[in-house]
C-alpha cells in the first residue's frame, strides 16, 4: 500500500527524543523546557470548583467570553492597546495551535514565509503543510542578532509573511525596540503579513521591557500575536494559549480554529480568568525567574563552559567548542548517557544544521535540580 506521508522529512521532535534518552539513562532532564514545580494551588482550586460547578461541556468556539475579557484587560493594562474581546480575542489549545492556525491562515501553496533560525521546530512544518516555502535568515552565534539587511534580501514577490519569536526560544535572546521598528517598516513596505510569537512574553531580564508587535499600529494591525498561559502559570501540560489579532485577521483565524479543535478545556479557562485578577503571578514572573537563571549561572561559573546570560525565556545556551570538537547531537547524547544530564542541541532548530557547538539548557527547574545539574557541568 502507498501510505500518506505528508511530512516525509519529519521525525520525532528533539524534545521527545533528549527527554526519552534522559529517562532511559536515569539522567537530569533540562532539555524539555517545562518546569518541575508545581503550578499555583488557587489555581487548581479554581479549577476544581467550575468542574465541580458543571462547567464541563464546549466552550464558545473562540473562548469563554469571561476569559476574553480578562485577557482584553490586561494586555490594555500591560500595554496600552485595546484588542475586542468579542471580535479579536481568540482562546486556542496551546500556543502550538494557535502557530498552526495562524500559518495556515495566511500560507497558500507557493508562498514564502520568512522565519529566523535557530526557530522554534513547529514553523517550518506547518508552513510546508500549506504548501508555502521556508524562507530562513540565520541568526549567528553567539550574538542571534537580526542582520536586517539580510532580511530585506530574502524577501521577493512571493513573500508573504514574517514569523518572529521574542523573547527568543531556544537562544533566549530579545528584540529591542529598533528590531520592532525595523520589522514594522519592512512588513508595511512590502505589505507582509506577521505572526508574533510572544509566548515568553513574562520572562524577560534585568528590566527590559518586552518588545510586542502590538506597540506599534502598522505592525499591530497586520500581526496575529499569540500567547501562552501554560508558560506564565508554569502549567504546560494544561495546553491553553491565545491570540489577539484585529477582527478581520481574527475572522481568518478562527474559521480554521473551529475545526482544528473547536473549543478548549472549559474549567481552565474558566479558573484562568478568575486567576487573571491576581496581577503579580504574572507581573512578579521576571522576577522569579531571574533568580533561577542567576542562581544556575551562579553554580557553573567554575565549569568550562562558556556562556551570555540569557536575556529571556528559561532556557540558557552553552557553549562548548573550545571543549569538544564533536557535533552538538553527538556531544548531547554523551553528555546524557554517560554524564546523566539531558540537553537539546541547537542545530536541529536550523533548516541547514549549522552547528554553533551550543547546548541549550533548561533553568525553570527546583533549586535541587539546579545544584544537582550544576555540580555534574562543573565535573565535565
Amino acid at each position: 500500500m502507498n501510505y500518506p506521508n505528508k511530512l516525509p522529512d519529519v521525525g520525532t521532535t528533539i524534545f521527545a527524543i533528549m527527554s526519552k534518552m534522559a529517562q532511559d539513562n536515569d539522567a537530569i532532564n533540562l532539555s524539555q523546557g517545562f518546569p518541575d514545580f508545581q503550578t499555583s494551588e488557587r489555581l487548581i482550586n479554581l479549577v476544581h470548583k467550575h468542574m465541580l460547578n458543571g462547567a464541563n461541556q464546549y466552550a464558545a468556539m473562540p473562548g469563554h467570553i469571561k476569559l476574553r475579557e480578562r485577557i482584553s484587560e490586561k494586555t490594555e493594562s500591560l500595554y496600552g492597546v485595546y484588542y475586542n474581546p468579542e471580535s479579536e480575542v481568540t482562546v486556542t489549545s496551546g500556543a502550538t495551535e494557535a502557530l498552526f492556525v495562524a500559518i495556515s491562515a495566511v500560507t497558500e501553496p507557493g508562498d514564502e514565509i520568512i522565519i529566523f533560525e535557530p526557530a522554534y521546530d513547529s514553523y517550518k512544518p506547518v508552513i510546508d503543510l500549506n504548501g508555502g516555502i521556508c524562507v530562513p535568515v540565520r541568526l549567528e552565534a553567539p550574538e542571534f542578532k537580526i542582520d536586517w539587511n539580510h532580511v530585506e534580501e530574502k524577501i521577493s514577490n512571493k513573500t508573504k509573511a514574517v514569523i518572529f519569536n521574542t523573547p527568543h526560544n531556544p537562544t533566549g535572546s530579545i528584540w529591542s525596540e529598533m528590531d520592532l521598528q525595523r520589522l514594522a517598516e519592512i512588513a508595511e513596505a512590502h505589505n507582509l503579513w506577521v505572526i508574533s510569537d510572544e509566548v515568553y512574553e513574562h520572562i524577560i531580564f534585568d528590566d527590559e521591557e518586552h518588545q510586542s508587535a502590538m506597540l506599534i499600529e502598522s505592525l499591530k494591525e497586520r500581526s496575529f500575536i499569540i500567547s501562552s498561559f501554560g508558560k506564565t502559570y508554569h502549567n504546560t501540560g494544561w495546553k491553553v494559549g491565545y491570540c489577539v489579532a484585529p477582527e478581520a485577521l481574527s475572522k481568518s483565524f478562527r474559521k480554521i480554529h473551529q475545526f482544528v479543535c473547536f473549543s478548549t478545556h472549559t474549567p481552565s479557562q474558566m479558573a484562568f480568568a478568575d486567576f487573571l485578577q491576581f496581577k503579580n503571578e504574572y507581573l512578579d514572573l521576571p522576577r522569579f525567574y531571574q533568580r533561577r537563571r542567576n542562581k544556575f549561572l551562579e553554580l557553573i561559573k567554575d565549569s568550562k563552559f562558556e556562556f551570555s546570560a540569557s536575556k529571556g525565556t528559561y532556557f540558557q545556551l552553552l557553549s562548548y567548542g573550545h571543549m569538544d570538537e564533536r557535533d552538538d547531537k553527538t556531544y548531547a547524547e554523551y553528555l546524557t548517557k554517560e554524564y546523566k544530564i539531558a540537553s537539546i542541541p541547537i542545530s536541529v532548530f536550523y533548516s541547514d544544521a549549522y552547528d554553533p557547538k551550543m547546548l541549550r539548557f533548561c533553568f525553570a527547574k527546583s533549586d535541587e535540580t539546579l545544584v544537582k545539574a550544576a555540580n555534574i557541568l562543573c565535573r565535565i
